[in-house]
């Protein structure tokens, strides 16, 4: 089998070192870029290299028009060539990738990329195929509310890509089929499941309402097919009932709490919520414990956490300093 004769070649010590491989696959303005931005920020262009697997759509924004499904359909994008290249990248070899600018909808001049000591891949499908799936070494899938979501790309598309907001929500509707057949489909084969969603109100903590503005909350689903971070110390020592932590010793942080959910399949699954109406010195508290989590002397990267309006959002840095970990735990 193709997929089992990569993780094979991957694990064979005879291999020369092979970079850190990490997924992160979701809908359109689902987050992918923001979160990469960060993590190469922190890790260091000069260490990682970051791929979007966009870039092999087969047609350009021009071409699709007169298409009958739209980016989201396999069918769209060379995928073969795609796992060809990550295979590539996988086993630290360089690769010739095609190039598609969003902003113009064009292709531009295919461009040499070659994997450095981390390779972080984002994108509509990376997740899609098994023999993609074999090549990384963490899998994460980024699952917003759909509201939010369709407002993060009106706003992007319209700000960034020449849309108006009417044609938007139109090709949104019009790719909705292909989303729930090609890209949630992927959220089943993701080590970890991120959704940024308003927090709950009112406050668990303080019982009041919270204010309009306050930074998205982030849940993250920890699932058992990778080692997680060992957060002993840094979660509350209490039971989490209704979302609200009840803490006898006073221990932990009021910043995060996990508790054991169910996921879609109906398993039982670890659940890290990280607390947007939080006070900043209980979310810096959380950040420097998993950061010494790594034996790191300087404190987490001040780049963590910046939106794409350059914002920063303790949740966000919370939830790229725990992939940080993962990468630089996989490295080790």
């Amino acid at each position: 089998m193709p997929h089992k004769l990569v993780r094979m070649q991957r694990a064979d010590a005879k291999v020369p070192a092979r970079p850190v491989m990490l997924a992160i696959a979701g809908d359109s303005a689902a987050g992918k870029t923001t979160i990469t931005r960060g993590l190469v920020q922190a890790l260091g262009p000069e260490r990682c290299t970051a791929v979007c697997v966009d870039d092999y759509h087969r047609f350009d924004r021009a071409e699709r028009r007169d298409l009958p499904f739209t980016v989201l359909h396999p069918d769209c994008n060379y995928v073969q060539i795609m796992e060809q290249h990550l295979q590539l990248l996988a086993m630290g070899q360089p690769v010739l990738k095609p190039v598609y600018d969003h902003r113009t909808g064009r292709f531009a001049r295919p461009l040499l990329v070659e994997p450095r000591h981390f390779v972080i891949v984002e994108g509509l499908l990376p997740l899609h195929t098994k023999l993609a799936r074999a090549c990384f070494d963490a899998t994460v899938y980024l699952d917003p509310p759909e509201d939010i979501r369709r407002g993060w790309k009106v706003r992007r598309d319209t700000a960034e890509r020449g849309y108006t907001a009417a044609q938007v929500l139109a090709e949104l509707e019009r790719r909705e089929p292909e989303s729930a057949a090609f890209i949630r489909p992927q959220r089943a084969f993701a080590d970890i499941v991120i959704r940024f969603a308003p927090p709950t109100s009112p406050s668990p903590f303080t019982g009041r309402r919270v204010p309009a503005g306050t930074p998205l909350s982030a849940e993250l689903l920890l699932r058992p097919t990778i080692r997680h971070p060992d957060l002993d110390g840094v979660v509350p020592d209490g039971t989490v009932f209704d979302g609200a932590v009840f803490d006898g010793t006073g221990g932990g942080s009021r910043a995060i709490h996990l508790r054991l959910a169910r996921d879609a399949d109906g398993r039982p699954v670890d659940a890290l919520h990280v607390h947007g109406d939080a006070a900043r010195e209980d979310s810096e508290m959380v950040e420097k414990a998993i950061w010494s989590r790594l034996g790191a002397d300087a404190g987490p990267p001040a780049c963590l956490g910046r939106t794409r309006e350059g914002q920063r959002t303790e949740p966000l840095a919370i939830t790229q300093l725990l992939l940080v970990y993962h990468l630089l735990d996989a490295a080790r």
